[in-house]
């Protein structure tokens, strides 16, 4: 806008102008954003010091020699967090997973050797199936949340093919695998699982995300070198969710809701059943349609949903590790669809499987209607139920996974499956990052958010001067 003798003349915008002016305002939110999180987290630490010393009684000396050290800690980590990081330092050791959205590797990062897992998502994919929100989503999510039950991402980058997230490695590899493993778990083991994951589920829930694609394969499993341990973490949110068909209505937008005609597995008994289910689960996992076994059916309605569809998906799994395979398990997702809408005739109970009535009723409570769904009225609500009587929830992490899970090092992967060799990590040409993915990246430099600002500040005239040139011929 521009004044003159009391009249307002407004400046036309173009649609290019406008975009980069809102990728400035989302880049300078969330470097903001980060800055406040990250003085929060430097004032814990400060405070988890205090109080630590306080315990071990020190004297003044002692606690000053104590608080020095950290200091020169805290100073590397912000060194350490400025650095601008790319493919050529890490070594690539191994693919670990690979689906519809790229694969994830197992790196070693050369100057520390440190092992991580890094997932690598191509560019062209998430713009051609509109996937930019559900990765910002996983890129914000894994920068908040508390890294107790909730994957560590350490690093963030891009080049002009891809999008590299650098996460905590573990090497227990995940749910799916460990029920592929074994028939059935008991009810004590399940007991502890699902009390992991409901804490998990409840922890993004108090930041204000939704997971929508909570399953096995994104309930992963901790473990040490030299020790047994077998804790839930859950990864992968929202990023799988809108790339796979599974989760989209349109893929069975000529389906019916009427009562399913599953003609394959309606005569099998429950041993049967598990044994095709875990034939064809391993496919399914990686398949560009995926399956849509686990979500819950308002997800599939254009009426909306909230947090409550996450509890559903727990409903399902809690029904597969304790009967074998999941309760609408079917030969096609299509079928698999038929059965989730008409969850009110086709969730039962086989009778040659035992199973207590407690936790029978538990299931039958998360799989029903949002409305009535377990978990409405708070996560306390699904902690009291007799289920999960003597589950000492301010501790569960601290006691022995109902299943150890041992390993030789820190780079062991006998826990996950055998990939091929892909081209993914190949070299392509530098370019100019698209500006859809700019606040994908972690590191920022001054210089680029002070052009940031200014293009936020100045008027549309100056901006098509501004956006013309690259940020060290306009500070020259």
């Amino acid at each position: 806008m521009a004044m003159t003798a009391g009249t307002t003349t407004s400046f036309p915008m173009s649609n290019h102008t406008r975009e980069r002016v809102t990728v400035a305002k989302l880049t300078l939110e969330n470097f903001y954003s980060n800055l406040i999180i990250q003085h929060e987290e430097r004032e814990t630490r400060q405070k988890k010091l205090e109080v630590a010393m306080e315990e071990e009684g020190l004297a003044d000396e002692e606690k000053k020699l104590r608080r020095s050290q950290h200091a020169r800690k805290e100073t590397e980590f912000l060194r350490l967090k400025r650095t601008r990081l790319g493919l050529d330092d890490f070594e690539s050791l191994k693919v670990i997973g690979r689906g519809a959205f790229g694969e994830v590797r197992l790196v070693q990062k050369k100057d520390t050797g440190h092992i991580y897992a890094m997932k690598i998502l191509r560019k062209a994919d998430m713009l051609e199936k509109e996937q930019v929100a559900h990765i910002r989503a996983e890129r914000d999510i894994l920068v908040e949340a508390d890294g107790a039950w909730v994957v560590k991402m350490f690093y963030s980058f891009q080049d002009k093919r891809n999008l590299y997230l650098i996460m905590e490695f573990l090497p227990g590899g995940d749910m799916m695998t460990l029920l592929m493993k074994k028939d059935t778990l008991s009810e004590e083991e399940t007991q502890f699982y699902i009390s992991e994951t409901v804490l998990a589920i409840d922890a993004i829930h108090q930041l204000g995300f939704i997971h929508r694609d909570i399953k096995p394969d994104n309930l992963l499993l901790d473990a040490k070198a030299c020790s047994a341990h077998g804790h839930v973490k859950l990864s992968d949110f929202g990023l799988c969710t809108g790339l796979k068909k599974a989760h989209r209505t349109e893929f069975y937008r000529n389906l019916t809701h009427n009562p399913p005609s599953d003609f394959s597995f309606q005569n099998m008994n429950s041993k049967r059943k598990a044994e095709t289910w875990k034939k064809n689960r391993r496919q399914l996992a990686y398949s560009t349609v995926g399956t849509p076994d686990y979500i819950a059916p308002e997800v599939f309605m254009q009426t909306g949903y909230n947090k409550l569809c996450d509890w559903w998906s727990l409903g399902v799994i809690m029904y597969e590790m304790l009967i074998g395979y999941p309760p609408f398990c079917s030969e096609t997702p299509q079928e698999t669809y038929r059965k989730v809408m008409n969850w009110k005739e086709t969730l039962v109970f086989p009778p040659e499987v035992p199973i207590s009535e407690k936790a029978k009723d538990l299931i039958l409570r998360f799989c029903i209607d949002s409305e009535n769904r377990i978990g409405s009225n708070g996560v306390e609500e699904i902690k009291s139920h007799p289920f999960f009587e003597g589950v000492d929830w301010g501790h569960i992490r601290e006691r022995p996974a109902a299943i150890p899970i041992e390993i030789k090092s820190i780079d062991d992967t006998s826990n996950f499956d055998e990939f091929p060799e892909s081209d993914i990590l190949q070299p392509g040409e530098t370019a100019i990052v698209n500006s859809k993915f700019l606040s994908m990246t972690c590191q920022n430099t001054p210089q680029m958010l002070l052009l940031l600002l200014l293009i936020l500040i100045f008027s549309d005239t100056l901006i098509k001067v501004i956006h013309r040139l690259d940020p060290e011929t306009f500070f020259q």
